[in-house]
């Protein structure tokens, strides 16, 4: 019987550290690239602990192994963790001190427990013995985290400092990921003690939920039982979500969709998961989705969702969504959303590649080959009955059109960050995404404000893709100091500001429901001049657009400037997003506005039904 090998031990094992220099021993341990954050007298050990590490350890290139990205507030900070983590696939983290300094980083992290993105938020705190007393920039952290974030740990006992890193990170990534929060008084980075090199904490039954979770295998009555389904399915149709993306998943998803031949649509996070250009891509579905997918939705009957949630974007009228589904399936790492929302009538919990794998294996070697030639030629139908348009004459510049001219250039392969508002919708709807980890938006939340400092993240993950910011004036407003910390940094992110001069999903919100009544929404925003501020930032590259016969030369040479780009676009103000299912509203009430055909509208002309998507 061969032995089993321990791992060699760590270098470093035995070595006296102070606790400032064990995290960031373990930060490097844990691949980090960069770590996003904002310094404070809390901090302090911590952030002197990497200044001393990356002078002492340079990368090949000669640069610092673990540069320290300083942004202009620590909610960016928190985003741009974010943002590296979506793009990357691996743990982010973010770096701040106490009191205001933490508390400044909730949104970020309510933002990606309800997206599951993992990131890991490393504050100061004071010291143990001030915890309590109301000291300078205290805040009790632990009880204000608790609710937003997956798990936090307030570290009392020195000792157990080293543990409790390596912990974080392990809950961060694993199953359904999320952020965890590593709350350190200043006195617990101060001390000294031997570095062990390894070991974690005992979280016996997280570690029992997740090898239960992960060890699930399909059952020879659960295959049989999904072989029934889809045998006796005509119209089955894939339903993907984030959880495809989170899981590495979309390989997988998109071997058994092209095994088969099932059309593929997707939720807002699962955007990249099923190449949009794909001949079986119905695009995004739900309140903004493509008119072709929700009616597919409406007509397929045989549902298989996998990595999603259900959510009220998705499914506002739950008893009305998959109307004609006669049987729903759903894969999903987490139990908790099972039958949720909707009833589902088959189910497997567990690691999603090697479901996916299992089925198609399973129902190939059934010799199940479906013929589903009258479904694609429905489907196919839709896509030609109701395909995506906006107006395309008049003298006002189309947002569509702006993202249409970026994705000419940029083919499906760039990373696309987004602020929140109408921009982030025409963003979903008009560009392509080949692969997954490309599309990053505030999904559950809506934050406005993630785009810009979500797309640095992004490029420091990523520093050989292009990285596009699509924002909203007032997106953007939220995170515009992050403009200097693009320049700051050298970091050639393409910031692109549709200009509609207000909150215009609001104003969209507003027009439908409450009478064009623009309460707080229809601001006025005339007095900033977004160009000068992104000159006085350091931007060599600022560019206003309000001419439409100007718009394809400049975006070309937006796109091409090496470095970081601004660019500011005056957009129709009354441009609408459509499709939109409102609330309370099914699929069959989707008001699709006056260039995209509904299933109840007069016939359109030719000249929209023959506008092809790019």
């Amino acid at each position: 019987m061969n032995a089993v090998l321990k791992p060699a031990p760590h270098p470093l094992a035995g070595k006296t550290m102070t606790g400032a220099e064990i995290v960031v021993q373990l930060l490097a341990d844990e691949g980090t690239g960069a770590v996003f954050g904002y310094s404070g007298g809390a901090i302090l050990p911590t952030y002197d602990a990497i200044f001393r590490f990356n002078r002492e350890n340079r990368s090949e290139s000669g640069g610092e192994k673990m540069p320290l990205i300083v942004p202009a507030n620590e909610q960016a900070a928190g985003f741009m963790a974010a943002g590296y983590a979506r793009a990357s696939g691996k743990v982010g983290v973010c770096l701040v001190t106490s009191g205001p300094g933490a508390t400044n980083t909730v949104t970020p992290v309510r933002d990606c427990m309800a997206d599951s993105i993992p990131i890991v938020v490393i504050c100061g705190q004071v010291p143990t013995s001030a915890v309590g007393t109301d000291a300078f920039q205290e805040a009790p952290i632990s009880t204000i985290m608790g609710s937003a974030a997956k798990h936090v740990f307030l570290v009392t006992d020195p000792s157990k400092l080293e543990a409790t890193v390596r912990t974080a990170f392990e809950i961060a990534r694993t199953g359904r990921p999320g952020p965890v929060v590593v709350d350190i008084p200043k006195d617990v980075q101060n001390w000294s003690g031997r570095f062990k090199g390894e070991g974690v904490l005992p979280i016996p039954g997280y570690r029992a939920r997740l090898k239960q979770v992960y060890e699930n295998r399909l059952s020879v009555e659960q295959l049989e039982k999904f072989h029934e389904m889809i045998k006796a399915a005509r119209r089955p149709l894939i339903y993907a979500g984030g959880g495809v993306i989170h899981g590495e998943a979309s390989a997988s998803l998109r071997s058994f969709a092209k095994s088969f031949g099932i059309p593929v649509t997707t939720t807002l996070m699962g955007i990249g998961a099923y190449d949009t250009t794909d001949p079986l891509a119905l695009e995004m579905l739900g309140m903004h989705g493509t008119a072709f997918a929700n009616y597919a939705v409406d007509d397929c009957d045989f549902l298989i969702a996998v990595g999603a949630r259900f959510d009220d974007r998705v499914a506002g009228v739950p008893s009305k969504f998959a109307k004609g589904a006669k049987g729903i399936a759903h894969f999903d790492i987490d139990p908790s959303e099972i039958n949720k929302v909707k009833r589902v009538q088959w189910h497997h919990v567990g690691e999603l590649n090697h479901a996916l794998a299992r089925v198609e294996a399973h129902l190939t070697e059934k010799g199940f080959k479906p013929d589903y030639g009258a479904w694609h030629a429905h489907v196919a139908e839709l896509k030609q009955k109701h395909p995506m348009n906006y107006e395309r004459g008049g003298e006002h510049i189309q947002p569509h059109a702006v993202i249409e001219e970026i994705n000419k250039i940029t083919k499906g392969e760039a990373i696309v960050a987004t602020g929140v508002g109408q921009h982030q919708m025409w963003a979903a709807q008009y560009f392509d995404f080949k692969q997954p980890r490309l599309w990053l938006t505030s999904g559950s939340m809506g934050t406005m404000g993630f785009g810009l400092p979500a797309a640095l993240g992004a490029q420091f993950a990523c520093p050989d893709k292009i990285v596009i910011d699509i924002d909203g004036d007032a997106s953007i407003r939220m995170n515009l100091g992050e403009l200097e910390t693009a320049t700051t940094y050298g970091t050639p992110v393409k910031v692109v500001v549709l200009n509609n001069f207000g909150d215009g999903m609001v104003k969209q919100w507003q027009r439908l429901f409450f009478d064009s009544r623009y309460a707080g929404s229809d601001k006025s925003l005339h007095q900033k001049d977004f160009i000068k501020a992104a000159e006085a930032d350091g931007y060599r590259y600022a560019v206003r657009v309000s001419n439409k016969a100007d718009l394809p030369r400049v975006v070309k040479e937006f796109i091409e400037f090496k470095g970081p780009a601004f660019l500011e676009v005056i957009i129709d103000p009354m441009a609408s997003v459509y499709p939109m299912v409102g609330p309370g509203m099914s699929y069959e009430q989707m008001i699709t506005g006056d260039w995209i055909a509904s299933r109840s509208a007069a016939p359109v002309s030719d000249d929209v039904k023959n506008t092809q998507m790019f």
